[in-house]
C-alpha cells in the first residue's frame, strides 16, 4: 500500500497574522494597506497569504469579520441594553472606546479603509457602506421597538435616531483619527444624548 504524507503543516499562526493584517488595514485603509506591508507584518510570502487567505480583498473580508467580533462588536452589543437610552450611550461610548484603544490605530476600521478608496476598491466600499448601513438598521430596529413598547414616545423617529447615533459616531471615529482623546469624544457622547427624545 502506498504511503501518503500528510500536508505540511503551515510554520505561522493564521490567527496572529489574521490580527496582524487587522492593524494594517486599519491604519492604512484598505487601498493604502499594500501587499508588501501586509505580508510583511504577518510575517509571511505572498504566497503563503493567498494560499491562507485569499486575494487582498478576501484578506480584507476577514479582517472585516475579525473586527466585527472583537473591537467592532459594541454595535451588536448595544442593541441588547435594557433601555433605549442605554442602547444610545453604549453604542457612542462604544464607538469611542473601539477608537482610542492603546497601541491600536484610532478610529474605526469600517471608516478609516473607506475612505481615499478608488476602483480597484469599490466591492470594498459597497461593502462597507452595506456594513455601516446594517449597523444603522439594528439600530432603528431596536428603537422602533422601544416606541411599540413605550420606552420611546409614539412621535419619536427610530430612523432619524438611529442616523443621528451613526453619524455621530462616524464623526467620533474621524475626531480620533486626528488624535481626540479618549475623555474629549465621552463628552462629545454625553453631548449628543442630551438631544435625547423627551417623554
Amino acid at each position: 500500500m502506498e504511503n501518503v504524507k500528510p500536508g505540511r503543516p503551515r510554520s505561522f499562526d493564521p490567527d496572529a497574522a489574521l490580527e496582524k493584517a487587522l492593524t494594517v488595514f486599519w491604519e492604512h485603509g484598505y487601498e493604502g494597506a499594500s501587499l508588501a506591508m501586509l505580508t510583511e507584518a504577518m510575517g509571511i510570502s505572498r504566497k503563503s497569504m493567498y494560499a491562507a487567505f485569499g486575494n487582498k480583498e478576501e484578506l480584507f473580508f476577514k479582517v472585516l469579520h475579525l473586527y466585527e467580533r472583537g473591537p467592532g462588536a459594541y454595535v451588536q452589543e448595544s442593541v441588547r441594553a435594557h433601555t433605549a437610552r442605554e442602547v444610545a450611550r453604549d453604542y457612542l461610548y462604544g464607538a469611542v472606546h473601539a477608537g482610542t484603544q492603546p497601541n491600536r490605530p484610532a478610529g474605526c476600521l469600517g471608516v478609516r479603509a473607506a475612505l481615499a478608496v478608488g476602483a480597484t476598491g469599490k466591492d470594498v466600499q459597497d461593502a462597507l457602506a452595506s456594513w455601516r448601513a446594517k449597523s444603522q438598521e439594528d439600530l432603528h430596529e431596536r428603537f422602533q421597538r422601544a416606541v411599540v413598547e413605550e420606552d420611546l414616545p409614539s412621535h419619536a423617529d427610530a430612523d432619524m435616531i438611529a442616523r443621528y447615533l451613526t453619524t455621530v459616531a462616524d464623526g467620533v471615529s474621524v475626531q480620533a483619527t486626528g488624535g481626540a482623546s479618549r475623555e474629549a469624544l465621552e463628552r462629545v457622547a454625553d453631548a449628543a444624548l442630551l438631544n435625547w427624545p423627551p417623554a
